[in-house]
């Protein structure tokens, strides 16, 4: 039986389009294939986390649109990100240290606020786009990328290290660049990765970070 894991991470497998999961607004966007570390400590995430654990079932990253991480439930962007729990820890009673992979992209159809300020949402999943090689004028943005997943490492950037699939290097570039979160949100929600890729192009062109 195929496991919320495999789902999320399965460009085929899925024959669900929507579901209800709960939502963790973050001033943060994850990335399908990326990886977020995430410090918990408020009871409802700290309850949702033991959830996702127990039923190995994913939850919701969204970029926080208003309001504020903690308190009460924040206005999510629309658009957001399945995130199963790989390593955790509980180093300090109350204080849980997860890591959250990106799996497939989604779009919030509607939200409801628990008793408990969780939010939960229906969502549905967005298509997976068709795999793009990356084109041969965009090599110029490898040894940037190179450079950074040396410098990161396999736990912030996991193997397979995919340097020729258009969408895997614009997502990896994207999360990692200094830029506004609400930029990367745009990144995240376009379509197109070849698209993603030129933009990206232009703007490290710009800053003169491209040889």
């Amino acid at each position: 039986m195929m496991g919320w894991f495999d789902f999320v991470r399965s460009p085929t497998g899925a024959s669900v389009d929507t579901l209800r999961i709960p939502l963790f607004p973050l001033n943060a966007v994850l990335f399908p294939g990326g990886v977020l570390p995430l410090k918990i400590f408020e009871q409802r995430y700290l309850d949702m986390a033991a959830a996702c654990l127990k039923g190995d079932k994913p939850f919701g990253v969204c970029l926080i649109a208003s309001g504020g991480e903690t308190g009460t439930a924040a206005q999510p962007h629309p658009v957001g990100t399945l995130a199963t729990i790989g390593n955790w820890e509980m180093e300090q009673l109350g204080i849980l240290m997860i890591t959250a992979h990106g799996g497939r992209r989604f779009r919030i159809i509607e939200t409801q606020v628990g008793p408990d300020n969780l939010l939960e949402a229906s969502v549905e999943l967005l298509a997976d786009t068709l795999p793009a090689t990356l084109p041969g004028e965009r090599g110029r943005l490898l040894p940037l990328l190179r450079r950074v997943v040396n410098d990161l490492g396999n736990e912030r950037i996991p193997e397979p290290h995919r340097y020729d699939d258009a969408e895997w290097v614009g997502y990896r570039i994207t999360e990692v660049l200094p830029i506004q979160n609400l930029a990367k949100q745009k990144l995240l929600e376009l379509e197109d990765p070849l698209a993603r890729l030129e933009i990206l192009e232009k703007f490290l062109d710009q800053r003169k970070l491209l040889g």
